[in-house]
């Protein structure tokens, strides 16, 4: 209830209530005091009921008649601000008691009960115990000299009382208790004017107020959550609303019917011709930015040769050399061959020793996590694992044997620099080593390590809590503690192509020479590569090679030999017995913009054609850049191309040789 909301009964019609001053204990409220009749010298004369008259059936002033009497005892008469008025329960089964309305009269003198402690609780004076009424909404303190207006008045009754005064139905009469009060009037449907009241107008309640601004706050809020939630891209797309950035701009289209086959190249049709391809090439293959150009165009269907520009003229291979090296281990080898690595019982107790198998492809990411360079490689922890389980975990030392590979660890015609320690493209060729000797397993540019193997070897002596014990050569028939193997030889070959990895090519080599009885080194495997495509028809003329990689500037292929390779392993199936031992050369050739060493070239106009057509293997030295691969035509023709740049740019030569081999993409050319 407002503070303002407690009823006030004056003796009259008329505002003659006085104001105690601010600081009292009445804190400047009116106090009105009713003389009472018949109460004097402990008479218990019965009381008349007063007669009140409302005004004009709005909000009134009760006037109250009442026959003064001149010797009437002082009464004290407790301030109305000290009682929380309550509206009395009638007790049951009893004559409802009777409450008169009197007049209360000025006391005059001061010992008066401290009122003050019943708002904090104490109980006031009593003339007697009687049972305590339920407890109501405590009245707030009236403005000082204020009269609120009571509900419109039917005749008073016993629940409404100023003074109250309990009449028991023996006529015994009893003072209320302090706590009851008089029960709170009903509003009217209208206010009275100020002027009729004599005091201003009641204020509205707040409480009203206050919940429908909070209730307004909330749906506000709300509102406004729903609205941003509405308005995320996630959720309006979810939701399917009108604004969703998914939503269609236009009618849905009906279903199309859709037929999965995949279609191969056309090997039926009618190829381009020799005097097309010549006029659609002229002006890519003459730019100055090639500098000497040597290549040849093979149509894969017939094995027609359509265009052809000395092609038979040793040049610099670079990294295409790669080429020779993976068709001979393809067409001699099986293709599930793998490369093992093992950790065995050493001469000495306690002593194991790491016999490298030759696999460059292992990996030290942990158990679970696939090499993103040598994708089905094999781990450090795996091998560790199997031998703490095979021996107990009582192992002092680690020793390491690699015997397997002869010879010097860099090839002929290399810098010095390409396998000094921090060199990102190629390490020591050594039998063993993690993640190609790189220093961050998952990036093909980290630095590489002066002594990959040694470095395995202090890895692996750390996980088994030892000591590296340095070379050895491990006992014949010793106890296998623990072994893991590479990729099957046409992964790791797909692995090789993809990121040109030159010591992959090199080991390649190396493991080529062992299956054919020859020594693993650089001179056994570029022997014994050329006499595996010699010996399945290939013609070498003019064919030197001094490494695996082509790091060596000594190398020297004709362009002609790549694309005799290449067509081989193009041809449709069935026509030539080499074909399906070669085919896996196709699968790991880099993709024109998506993937290997193509991944980020062909972003340029003059060659955007070719991205995701073009499939080829690149080649680059200082003044050397070489292409050589397959693309398929407008006609869905197999064309083979090998192009050799020499004495040209980079970047400029690279890009040159994008844009003939784009050009034969585009070409129809009959």
């Amino acid at each position: 209830m407002p503070e303002n909301d407690a009823p006030r009964w004056p003796s009259d019609d008329k505002d003659t209530s006085s104001a105690e001053p601010k600081g009292t204990k009445g804190e400047g409220e009116a106090t009105m005091w009713l003389p009472m009749t018949g109460m004097a010298n402990g008479k218990t004369e019965e009381l008349s009921v007063p007669k009140v008259t409302p005004e004009s059936g709005s909000w009134f002033e009760p006037v109250v008649e009442v026959e003064e009497e001149p010797d009437v005892p002082e009464t004290p008469t407790p301030k109305w601000s000290a009682f929380e008025p309550v509206t009395p329960v009638e007790p049951e089964q009893r004559e409802e008691p009777k409450t008169l309305f009197v007049q209360p009269v000025e006391p005059q003198h001061k010992d008066e009960p401290d009122w003050d402690q019943f708002d904090r609780g104490a109980e006031p004076p009593r003339p007697e115990p009687r049972q305590e009424q339920p407890r109501q909404e405590p009245p707030r303190r009236p403005e000082q000299n204020r009269v609120e207006p009571p509900a419109p008045a039917p005749v008073p009754s016993a629940t409404m009382h100023a003074r109250p005064v309990r009449i028991e139905p023996a006529e015994e009469r009893f003072d209320s208790e302090a706590t009851v009060g008089i029960q709170r009037p009903e509003p009217p449907s209208q206010e009275p004017p100020a002027a009729e009241t004599g005091a201003a107008p009641a204020p509205k309640p707040k409480r009203k107020r206050k919940a429908l601004l909070i209730t307004t706050l909330v749906v506000v809020l709300l509102l406004a959550g729903m609205g941003g939630a509405a308005a995320m891209p996630k959720v309006s797309n979810r939701l399917g609303l009108p604004w969703a950035p998914n939503a269609p701009k236009g009618e849905i289209p009906k279903p199309a019917g859709i037929t999965r086959v995949l279609h191969g190249p056309d090997i039926n049709g009618a190829g381009p011709t020799k005097e097309g391809l010549a006029a659609a090439l002229a002006g890519p293959a003459g730019s100055p930015d090639l500098g000497t150009l040597t290549g040849t165009v093979v149509d894969a269907a017939s094995g027609e040769v359509l265009w052809d520009k000395n092609s038979g003229t040793p040049l610099t291979p670079a990294s295409t050399t790669k080429i020779l090296v993976v068709a001979a281990a393809l067409l001699s080898m099986d293709h599930g061959t793998q490369f093992s690595t093992k950790i065995v019982q050493g001469a000495e107790p306690g002593t194991v020793v790491l016999v490298a198998g030759g696999d460059p492809s292992l990996t030290s990411l942990p158990l679970g996590t696939d090499s993103p360079l040598y994708p089905g490689a094999a781990h450090v922890d795996d091998l560790v694992a199997q031998v703490k389980k095979a021996s107990g975990g009582k192992i002092s030392k680690v020793q390491l044997d690699i015997s397997l590979f002869k010879g010097p660890t860099s090839a002929k015609g290399w810098d010095p620099e390409d396998t000094a320690a921090g060199n990102t493209y190629m390490a020591p060729v050594l039998p063993v080593m993690a993640d190609g000797g790189r220093t961050d397993p998952k990036n093909d540019h980290a630095p590489r390590v002066a002594n990959p193997a040694a470095a395995l070897t202090q890895k692996i002596a750390g996980k088994l809590e030892a000591q590296a014990g340095g070379t050895t050569t491990a006992p014949k028939d010793a106890k296998v503690l623990g072994e893991v193997k590479s990729q099957p030889l046409a992964e790791f070959a797909n692995s090789l192509m993809q990121l040109s990895d030159n010591l992959m090519a090199d080991v390649l080599a190396r493991q080529l020479a062992l299956a054919k009885g020859a020594e693993a080194s650089f001179t056994g495997g570029a022997t014994t590569t050329m006499d595996v495509l010699k010996q399945a028809g290939f013609d070498l003329t003019g064919v030197q090679i001094n490494d695996g990689s082509g790091l060596s500037d000594q190398n020297k292929i004709p362009a002609k030999v790549l694309s005799e390779i290449l067509a081989v392993a193009a041809a449709p199936d069935g026509k030539d017995p080499r074909t399906a031992k070669l085919r896996p050369l196709l699968a790991g050739l880099p993709v024109a913009g998506g993937s290997g060493t193509l991944e980020k070239r062909y972003g340029d106009p003059s060659s955007a054609a070719g991205r995701g057509w073009v499939r080829g293997k690149t080649g680059t030295l200082s003044g050397v850049n070489t292409l050589a691969g397959v693309v398929l035509d407008t006609d869905g023709r197999m064309l083979v191309f090998a192009l050799m740049s020499s004495g040209s740019d980079q970047n400029k030569g690279r890009a040159a040789l994008d844009v003939v081999a784009a050009t034969l993409h585009k070409c129809g050319c009959r």
